[in-house]
């Protein structure tokens, strides 16, 4: 891997570049941060009235953790996360133990970071503090990005509401419904990937003892599985049961009564069927995702996060590959000129694109493969799961979970 120009994340330059940011979410604050520590200025167009991050828990892999020390805010996450002594993979059916994955010391030396798992908030607002503290970063609200045009020495962007706005290169990461790819790619809507999911978090005081578990823990089921951990520094519980029900409309966030979460996932067994029932305020999710492209960029227009390659949940990759994506965005761009910002562009998608198509398609597999068999097929995997070593567990995570060779650490 080449040596990316400029590494030092506080070098400055008299011909730094204008960058438009569209979408103020986790991605697009982590790629406005990287590139204004390196001395360009940026411009967040954020579509709703105000800076916020919904949602529930999410996981950081030592990957996500070596791009917030990049930018800066890996000690604010980590003062907010709760980490987490293993992955467990459970038979939702029986109740039996399949494998479990230390994330002690010994993981922590082989990947060189933690394991953790935080509410968004917790991983989003010390990206938005960052910002709002960074010189160079203005942050603008109810500014939906609709579409752009390029011009031979930079881009204007039109907004829903009539404004314009303009730099010397667009980067679009204003989610999986992006209206920056939509123009740039073209491949209309998000796939419906036929996967229901219900969330839930609730206070840790409603948890019996026996069940507050230090573990991201995952029971698996025919069709469905259910996942829980701690988060919010360990106030609460998140809660995620996720059933392959053909569901083929789109669904983002809508309430789901408790006795049809219940129903649906009537199978559980054990420790699990307890806590989902202390589940409130469900609601659910039809989930998305798109195949990967090679091609997210084109001249001064480049995407990042979901907008260039959203996945499914399932390998716990999504936040995790934006916060990549940000940090090889602003290594790349460090010292380039508005002349320079095409070229680094295509660098930047070369770079990107078969690790996160890569990642993509796990995400894919393991919902399909890994955590939805019935029968013998689910004995079988089973088998495969139990034989697996400490070792044999670490090296199917070290592509996915190591440092990455183009982050130069910082003293």
């Amino acid at each position: 891997m080449n040596a990316h120009p400029n590494p030092n994340p506080t070098a400055t330059s008299g011909t730094a570049t204008h960058a438009l940011v569209a979408g103020g979410g986790i991605g697009g604050l982590a790629a406005a941060l990287s590139l204004a520590r390196r001395g360009h200025r940026v411009t967040v167009l954020e579509r709703a009235d105000a800076f916020a991050e919904i949602g529930a828990g999410i996981q950081l892999a030592p990957n996500a953790f070596h791009a917030l020390d990049r930018l800066g805010v890996g000690r604010a996450v980590r003062e907010r996360a709760v980490f987490v002594a293993e992955l467990r993979f459970m038979d939702g059916v029986t109740g039996e133990t399949v494998v479990t994955a230390p994330l002690t010391e010994r993981y922590r030396r082989r990947f060189a970071g933690p394991y953790a798992v935080v509410h968004r908030a917790d991983l989003y607002e010390p990206l938005l503090s960052a910002c709002r503290a960074a010189d160079g970063i203005e942050l603008v609200t109810g500014a939906a990005v609709r579409s752009y045009a390029q011009q031979p020495s930079g881009v204007a962007v039109s907004t829903a509401d009539g404004r314009t706005f303009t730099g010397d290169l667009l980067v679009g990461a204003d989610g999986i419904r992006s209206a920056v790819r939509a123009q740039l790619v073209g491949d209309g809507a998000p796939r419906v990937c036929g996967h229901t999911i219900y969330r839930s978090v609730i206070p840790i005081g409603k948890v019996p003892e026996e069940l507050r578990w230090n573990a991201v823990t995952l029971w698996a089921g025919p069709r469905w599985h259910f996942v829980h951990y701690v988060i919010g520094g360990g106030k609460y519980l998140n809660l995620a049961a996720t059933l392959d029900d053909g569901a083929r409309e789109p669904v983002a966030g809508r309430p789901a009564p408790r006795d049809l979460v219940h129903e649906r996932f009537r199978e559980l067994r054990g420790p699990a069927r307890r806590l989902l029932h202390l589940g409130e305020e469900w609601r659910e999710w039809v989930l998305c995702d798109r195949d990967p492209v090679d091609v997210w960029t084109d001249g001064r227009v480049t995407l990042l996060g979901d907008a260039a390659h959203p996945m499914l949940q399932y390998a716990a990759q999504g936040a995790c590959q934006s916060l990549e994506d940000a940090v090889v965005l602003g290594e790349l761009l460090g010292d380039a000129t508005a002349g320079d910002v095409p070229a680094r562009l295509e660098k930047y998608n070369a770079e990107r694109r078969e690790r996160t198509a890569r990642t993509q398609l796990l995400a894919r597999e393991m919902g399909e493969r890994l955590y939805h068999p019935a029968g013998e097929a689910a004995r079988a995997r089973n088998a495969m799961l139990r034989s697996q070593s400490e070792d044999d567990l670490y090296a199917h995570m070290a592509w996915l979970h190591g440092a990455r060779p183009f982050w130069e650490e910082t003293a």
